[in-house]
């Protein structure tokens, strides 16, 4: 393991974030350098796809400090923003799949295509492997990069469970979270249930959090 303060990270449930605040590990890695490698993009849309709380927002904010570029959320694409998306070089499209905009989002890909901007888009799954009512989008959206965040391993999993436990000033021995990691399921949705659970024993009962409790948890 690295030392403490190396695994003192941000995640998705900061709302600021640099790179520095980014825990790198195998499951992340692919995501992580291909963002640092922009400009220098085999292809001018890269989509990262991963669970929820996976991280990818975080990605998605260094991205933004790099490029300038402009973030919007898929559930505020409307007509209007072409105002504003022709400003910058760079846009990222964060939580892709609350857009129900098709034809905004092909006039997107259009307008990247045709004014060779770089697009970020963040989903829960590959975007290609979405099945679109547009035929036209469904073609566009196959001419990517893909990168997917995986499931955590061990060393990340220990970083997230700290990270998490220090900032509710949950004090918990190593030897505990060895145990929880080798038991929880490897899912970032099913870790931040557990963590809520932890938080609410520990704020809401006023239970200690020993091994007894965590194995009830679990």
């Amino acid at each position: 393991m690295n030392e403490l303060n190396q695994l003192l990270l941000g995640l998705d449930y900061k709302t600021n974030f640099d790179e520095h605040d980014f825990y790198l590990s195998k499951s992340n890695e692919n995501a992580f350098n291909m963002v640092n490698r922009w400009p220098d993009w085999d292809k001018k849309i890269l989509n990262i796809s991963g669970e929820k709380f996976s991280g990818k927002s975080h990605l998605a904010n260094i991205f933004r400090l790099k490029s300038k570029a402009f973030l919007i959320k898929g559930d505020k694409i409307h007509n209007s923003i072409f105002k504003s998306l022709k400003l910058y070089e760079s846009i990222i499209i964060d939580d892709f799949e609350s857009c129900k905009e098709e034809e905004i989002l092909y006039s997107i890909f259009n307008l990247i295509d045709q004014d060779s901007k770089y697009l970020l888009i963040n989903s829960l799954k590959p975007i290609n492997e979405i099945k679109f009512n547009l035929p036209d989008l469904n073609s566009r959206v196959k001419n990517c990069i893909y990168v997917e965040i995986e499931n955590p391993d061990d060393e990340l999993l220990f970083a997230i469970l700290l990270k998490n436990f220090s900032d509710r000033q949950i004090k918990i021995e190593k030897k505990i979270i060895n145990f929880i990691i080798s038991r929880i399921d490897r899912s970032y949705r099913k870790i931040d249930e557990f963590i809520y659970k932890i938080d609410e024993l520990s704020l809401k009962k006023k239970k200690p959090i020993n091994l007894k409790t965590i194995k009830e948890i679990l």
